[in-house]
């Protein structure tokens, strides 16, 4: 009689905007500290033991670190069996997980090379926020590096599509941007040079007063002189209209 193999389980792992792992489509049931080991492993990747207990225990003896380490990974083992590699050291997890941070991080290195940018590449980007209400150092660590990839890289997007006079996707792009940090002058200059493209200078003029005001209340400083030197055309033609 012929053996029907079972297929291995297939986990994926959720950081983006929450947590969850799910296991065939179905969500696992972890505790905390399981959750902190798993996503130390996906987002730091193939590390040794001491690594992972110095990150997630840093106030703890070695020993203790070390103890509570073998206790989570043993806790792992036994619950999700197939999400951890089956190295004792290093550690990482199985190389079938799927994990959402991983294609962000690929959509990103598409977009340093600008080679084959999917058209989903602005959706990937935008709101994928890391563990939002993680508070741990290593954690928002890890958010902040994110965070300034997604941004290099939607800059990198929208300048890709203002020089191929894809306006509308370089709109997308810059908004993205300036959505991740609102008080980044280079995603609003780009987002007001999408503006200009469109002919739709008052969105524009709205676009550097409004950073204006909030670089003055935040930070007191004013835009710098090449935000002012890209709409000097926009200034001269109202005066000279006047």
């Amino acid at each position: 009689m012929a053996v029907i193999a079972r297929a291995a389980p297939s986990w994926e792992l959720t950081l983006l905007n929450c947590w969850q792992l799910s296991l065939d489509g179905e969500a696992a049931s972890v505790s905390s500290r399981q959750q902190r080991l798993i996503t130390a492993l996906a987002l730091a990747g193939t590390r040794s033991r001491t690594y992972f207990a110095n990150l997630l225990w840093p106030d703890c003896s070695e020993s203790q670190a070390a103890g509570s380490l073998r206790a989570s990974l043993h806790a792992i083992t036994h619950q999700q069996p197939g999400l951890l590699h089956p190295s004792s050291n290093p550690l990482a997890l199985d190389p079938s997980v799927v994990v959402d941070v991983n294609r962000v991080r690929r959509t990103i290195a598409e977009i340093d090379r600008l080679h084959s940018v999917g058209v989903d590449a602005i959706h990937d980007l935008r709101g994928a926020d890391l563990l939002p209400d993680w508070y741990e150092d290593w954690v928002l660590f890890e958010r902040e590096r994110l965070d300034s990839q997604r941004l290099l890289a939607l800059e990198t997007l929208a300048e890709h599509y203002l020089a191929i006079a894809d306006i509308g996707r370089a709109l997308d792009a810059a908004s993205a941007a300036v959505e991740i940090e609102p008080l980044r002058e280079s995603s609003h200059l780009l987002l007001a040079r999408c503006h200009l493209a469109l002919g739709n200078s008052a969105a524009a003029m709205r676009l550097y007063h409004s950073l204006e005001e909030r670089l003055l209340e935040e930070m007191s400083i004013a835009p710098s002189p090449r935000f002012a030197e890209l709409l000097d055309g926009v200034l001269t033609s109202r005066h000279a209209r006047r």
